[in-house]
């Protein structure tokens, strides 16, 4: 079938929807050459008898990755356009613009069969409900969901081997930081190392984090952190329980390398759950 016989009077009287997505903010500054190709699908569109104003680009989704729908609003709103039979074209530069789960590529090609939408990408012009094309967009969806689980597992065996060898670059606490040659020495403010010996010597002394902190309170002792999630500029504040634990637990004030400490999941309602690891030192 040929790609002129796919697109009916019927499909031009509605709407050809582009959907235009990279996965991070450091792919859409430095990749612009795909953010062009993506862009210039627009042309295909009007090659086919699209006129521009019936032509909408879906480009909200920049920086995000399509692993899920979750959070991707430019995809939501193109799947319930192509339900409400609003659509006559769905374009994406390839099967991974538009999603790498199957789950989510097979429900958005299921309702273009039901409503009769095609899909073009960089390859051609498909309709879904044709069972050949069907099979063809199914097996590319396959590809790209495996291509997703590929790079991760090959970028999580490159970390992973790093950190057998103890040369992975880890956010490190306050007091310690990376010289020149990358090597953790203390840090260089003098404040902050008399406060963390302050506090390992009171501990030492009181032999337990509720007294070490009852004891900081007591002489109105203030402790250093990172603002900003651990990056940002020093504060001095209140020594807290938490901070506490936090600190006589960390293996890197013993100079020990530790990776894999904690593992995190979500849960069917999206929770986060954060489990404690054992140490590897």
């Amino acid at each position: 079938m040929s790609s002129n016989s796919k697109v009916t009077a019927d499909h031009l009287k509605r709407i050809a929807y582009l959907y235009v997505r990279q996965s991070t903010l450091r792919q859409v500054f430095e990749n612009t050459e795909s953010t062009h190709r993506q862009y210039d699908l627009r042309q295909r569109a009007i090659a086919l008898g699209w006129p521009e104003e019936r032509i909408e680009v879906i480009d909200c989704d920049q920086a995000h990755s399509a692993a899920s729908a979750t959070q991707r609003d430019g995809f939501q709103y193109l799947v319930s356009q192509v339900g409400l039979g609003r659509a006559g074209l769905v374009m994406g530069l390839e099967v991974s613009r538009l999603a790498r789960n199957c789950a989510d590529w097979h429900q958005l090609m299921q309702i273009c069969a039901l409503t009769g939408t095609n899909i073009l990408d960089q390859d051609g012009l498909y309709d879904p409900s044709d069972f050949n094309d069907r099979l063809v967009l199914g097996l590319k969806a396959t590809m790209s969901e495996a291509e997703l689980h590929i790079l991760r597992s090959r970028l999580q065996k490159g970390i992973l081997s790093k950190a057998q060898r103890g040369e992975l670059k880890v956010r490190l606490p306050i007091g310690l930081v990376y010289d020149p040659a990358q090597r953790v020495v203390l840090d260089p403010d003098q404040q902050v190392q008399q406060s963390l010996r302050l506090f390992f010597d009171t501990f030492r002394r009181c032999g337990s984090a509720w007294s070490t902190v009852a004891t900081f309170r007591k002489e109105g002792l203030k402790f250093p952190r990172h603002g900003r999630d651990g990056l940002g500029e020093l504060v001095w504040e209140q020594l807290r329980h938490m901070t506490a634990l936090r600190t006589l637990r960390n293996p890197l004030y013993a100079g020990a390398f530790c990776f894999g400490r904690w593992r995190s999941w979500k849960d069917a309602q999206g929770g986060l759950h954060v489990a404690t690891l054992p140490q590897e030192q």
